[in-house]
Parts: structure tokens; C-alpha cells; sequence
């Protein structure tokens, strides 16, 4: 939000603030947050650019299409693990995985 809409809506009475804020997030559980969704958006990225099925990933991993669609969705009771192995059967590197955590791949 620009800072000038920002003032208008505090103007109004209206308090502005990021998720972080109102769900008084620590800021390790905000960077916990944003790589469970950065895993979970690479992941269906890998998957769309190899031409993959959800279907034949969990076939590849020994999982349900379903799992699959519930990483692409961001479920919070989807193991990091899981993802991650989603990632290497995807062809992801290590390498890769290592600049997604750090911020450094779009995920999109």
C-alpha cells in the first residue's frame, strides 16, 4: 500500500498493518511462513515447466495427487520434507533449493 492511500485509510480511523502484525507473528514464524509458500510456489512452477501431472509426481514420490495439490495450495500440514522431496524428483538441485531458501529464485 502506498503511503498516501496508507494515511487516508488511518484518516478514516482504519488501522493499517501487514498480516505479521494482526496475527502477531514473531519474525521467525513471518520467515517460516514465506518459505512454506515460496517451496510450495516453486514447487507447482518445477512441475508446469517439466509438464508434469499432479498425478505423475505423486506416482514419482510415492504420494496421492491429492498431497500434490495440497503442496501447490500451501497447506500448512504438508511436511516440509514432502515438498522438498517433490522438489529433487522435479530434477530441482540442491543448489536451487539453497537459493530458494535464501530469497535469491523467483518462485514464479
Amino acid at each position: 500500500m502506498d503511503k498516501k492511500k496508507r494515511q487516508q485509510m488511518e484518516q478514516k480511523g482504519f488501522q493499517v498493518g501487514s498480516a505479521a502484525e494482526f496475527l502477531e507473528l514473531t519474525p521467525e514464524e513471518e520467515a517460516y511462513i514465506d518459505i512454506r509458500l515460496a517451496i510450495s510456489n516453486f514447487v507447482k512452477n518445477q512441475r508446469t515447466k517439466s509438464g508434469w501431472t499432479q498425478e505423475q509426481l505423486a506416482r514419482g514420490i510415492g504420494s496421492s495427487q491429492s498431497r500434490i495439490a495440497k503442496i501447490e495450495g500451501g497447506d500448512p500440514g504438508i511436511s516440509i520434507d514432502l515438498m522438498i522431496k517433490a522438489l529433487l524428483r522435479l530434477g530441482t538441485s540442491k543448489k536451487q533449493i539453497g537459493e530458494l531458501l535464501e530469497g535469491e529464485l523467483e518462485t514464479i
